[in-house]
């Protein structure tokens, strides 16, 4: 089932070049200084076949919802999203989207010195200007068009991934409105977004997830939307969003 891309409104690039990259399940919106879609659609087409293969001598791999062990045959897909799964303390397809995207990313570097890399909500940024990146609680919340985060290029590279419990299609066990995770890549603030989602069922629970997230290795900052609650940790600026 198509799901409505709302969030891709929410980073437009007018610096940039867009242009939509969709491979089975993988649904990619890339801005790079010129449009790579052939050079993207290689990079997806080889690490999801890598990806399927190994998943098909290791289906646990595919549904297990806790972390799993390094395996010697792993490719790199697998063991990078088995690594922030571990970080994280959830299972490795909870990281796919955001590894992908940084896998994209980084290779799409090789031909662009800028790079905008967003799956599913799960985003990969490399650039050489300040980038403000728009938060979806929902429709309903009062924190609609109110809430967005500003990336210094300094701050770059960085991976961004939003969370919902009561949005999209991702496997949630929580109910927050929103967890938006800035980490070091993109695969671990996936993972991490999920797991601190996961623990958020009602505005109380904000205080626990903000320390779940601290206990977390690589993760930079954390905003999480319950209701009319906001929680923020970490090195984290906001700003106004877009109306």
């Amino acid at each position: 089932m198509y799901q409505t891309r709302y969030y891709r409104n929410l980073h437009q690039s007018n610096d940039l070049v867009s242009f939509e990259v969709n491979i089975k399940e993988t649904d990619l919106y890339i801005s790079a200084c010129a449009k790579l879609p052939q050079e993207a659609t290689k990079v997806v087409r080889v690490q999801r076949r890598k990806l399927e293969s190994y998943i098909e001598n290791n289906p646990e791999f595919l549904t297990s919802l806790r972390p799993l062990s390094l395996q010697d045959n792993m490719p790199f897909i697998a063991r990078k999203m088995t690594e922030v799964s571990i970080l994280a303390g959830v299972g490795p397809m909870a990281a796919v989207a955001g590894v992908l995207a940084e896998i994209v990313g980084r290779e799409l570097l090789r031909v662009s010195p800028e790079i905008i890399v967003e799956n599913g909500g799960d985003v990969f940024i490399k650039t050489g200007k300040r980038r403000v990146i728009g938060i979806y609680p929902g429709e309903h919340s009062p924190f609609k068009n109110k809430l967005a985060v500003e990336i210094q290029a300094r701050e770059q590279p960085v991976g961004i991934s939003t969370s919902s419990g009561t949005l999209g299609h991702s496997l949630s066990l929580g109910k927050a409105d929103s967890v938006t995770v800035l980490a070091v890549d993109a695969g671990l603030a996936d993972a991490a977004a999920t797991a601190i989602a996961n623990m958020v069922i009602t505005p109380g629970d904000l205080n626990q997830a903000i320390e779940h997230a601290q206990s977390i290795a690589g993760l930079t900052g954390v905003i999480v939307v319950k209701d009319d609650k906001l929680g923020i940790w970490g090195k984290v600026k906001l700003v106004e969003g877009k109306g």
